[in-house]
């Protein structure tokens, strides 16, 4: 029995979340309402359209890339709604500047990418559900123990999404509402 007890603690410790890893944003509170910046410009909205700052810190041993996500599980497409996706952040990043989500990739590190959000463009795009209840909108940083996704900007949220979670070692979110 003593002999097994090492190596069945050994496992879990090793299938135990990252403790301690965050995600933390000047932009956003967990629970909060979005500000006008993160609200879309397009649809009736008339928002800043600006991605949020982001820092994470913490990251577990062996993270080789992050991915960076906008969801909103509420979106009445009965898939919910991509709103940005930016992947093959190198490892060495703990950031993303306010506004780094243009169509450019403009203020995003040098070797990520962006995927194409649920209106076809790789960009961030902001808040703009319809009117009726507040949706949620959840971002998340996840690191991952791949260097590159093996993806382009045309990749859809979805296939991010698969990517990233059969790569990922651990994931912070922030989880913010807005409704109209």
């Amino acid at each position: 029995m003593k002999a097994i007890f090492p190596a069945v603690a050994t496992a879990c410790l090793l299938a135990a979340p990252a403790f301690g890893f965050e995600l933390t944003s000047p932009d956003l509170g967990d629970g909060a309402t979005l500000k006008a910046a993160q609200v879309s410009n397009v649809f009736g909205c008339s928002g800043g359209n600006r991605s949020p700052a982001l820092a994470w810190k913490n990251a577990p041993a062996g993270t080789k890339s992050f991915v960076v996500t906008l969801y909103d599980p509420d979106a009445p497409t009965g898939s919910g709604w991509w709103h940005w996706t930016v992947f093959d952040i190198p490892a060495t990043v703990t950031s993303l500047p306010g506004g780094a989500g243009g169509p450019g990739g403009e203020g995003l590190p040098k070797g990520a990418l962006q995927g194409a959000n649920d209106a076809g463009m790789p960009a961030f795009m902001g808040a703009c559900p319809p009117p009726g209840p507040a949706h949620r909108y959840v971002v998340t940083v996840t690191a991952l123990k791949v260097d590159r996704l093996g993806l382009d900007s045309k990749a859809s949220g979805a296939m991010i999404g698969f990517l990233t979670h059969v790569n990922a070692l651990a994931s912070a979110s922030i989880t913010a509402t807005y409704g109209r």
